[in-house]
């Protein structure tokens, strides 16, 4: 896509959710318990009122690449490679998208994203901690 170019919100994430392999709520446990890494980045209130997903990584959006980049100085002792199975949960699964593409920027080729994020997870059923 050219700098110039103009595309509203939604076209944009169509566009970049073709080159994602989102998963659905009950792959991303499977997952999980393959080691996959889910990456929670909703912000503090939202998993206060809605709680979390066992096990996972707590990175607000602001601090993603940094603590993601197996590279970086201030990476989280998870991010230990380019290789890393990375799903990323948003509230709903907008920004989740978004940030799946930052990460696969930054060489994090496996990196995806949670169809319908965390609200989807919880309506599956699928744990969630206080």
């Amino acid at each position: 896509m050219a700098v110039s170019e103009r595309v509203g919100i939604d076209e944009l994430l169509e566009r970049v959710r073709q080159d994602l392999d989102r998963v659905e709520p009950k792959d991303a446990f499977e997952a999980a318990a393959d080691g996959a890494l889910l990456v929670d980045i909703r912000y503090a209130a939202l998993r206060e009122r809605d709680g979390v997903i066992p096990g996972a990584l707590v990175v607000e959006r602001n601090e993603l690449e940094w603590r993601l980049d197996p590279q970086g100085s201030h990476r989280a002792p998870e991010a230990v490679s380019h290789d890393l199975r990375v799903v990323v949960v948003c509230n709903e699964g907008y920004a989740s998208s978004l940030a799946a593409v930052s990460l696969r920027q930054l060489g994090l080729h496996r990196a995806t994203d949670l169809v319908g994020g965390f609200q989807a997870w919880k309506s599956a059923g699928l744990p969630v901690t206080r």
